[in-house]
């Protein structure tokens, strides 16, 4: 009987000391205290995708880079070839047979312009470049 308990406080320390070999991981640990944590780190862009009807490819912005409705349309029409035409509120887009139209975060469509420049970017998913006789019951005559 008395063998029984040496072999047993022979075994413990060699156990113990097999868990505290390669503690504690370095890899992971250079991995978490050397990169930048998410606060500090740049704030990440707003990025959507944009469609236009009749193009057979899409794009990806960032929205954070525009400043306003402005910049934006004129970058949709340098990237895609295309004349926004003038906007007003009560008719929509006019003098284009293309209207930018988004859809928001409850998954409706509408048009791009119709709400003011923050509240686009917070509920904008995705961008598409419509037909206007397509965007007609977004408030759009064409």
């Amino acid at each position: 009987m008395s063998a029984t308990p040496r072999s047993n406080k022979r075994a413990l320390p060699e156990e113990s000391m097999a868990q505290v070999v390669g503690w504690p991981p370095i890899r992971s640990y250079r991995k978490n205290n050397l990169q930048p944590k998410k606060s500090e780190a740049e704030p990440s862009g707003i990025y959507v995708k944009v469609s236009m009807d009749g193009a057979p490819y899409l794009r990806k912005i960032d929205l954070k880079v525009f400043k306003g409705y402005t910049e934006l349309l004129k970058a949709l029409e340098d990237m895609f070839k295309f004349k926004a035409g003038e906007y007003s509120e009560r008719e929509g887009y006019n003098g284009s047979e293309f209207v930018p139209t988004y859809e928001d975060k409850y998954g409706d469509w509408m048009l791009v312009g119709d709400v003011p420049w923050e509240m686009f970017t917070n509920s904008c998913k995705k961008l598409r470049i419509m037909k206007g006789s397509e965007a007609r019951g977004l408030g759009c005559v064409v």
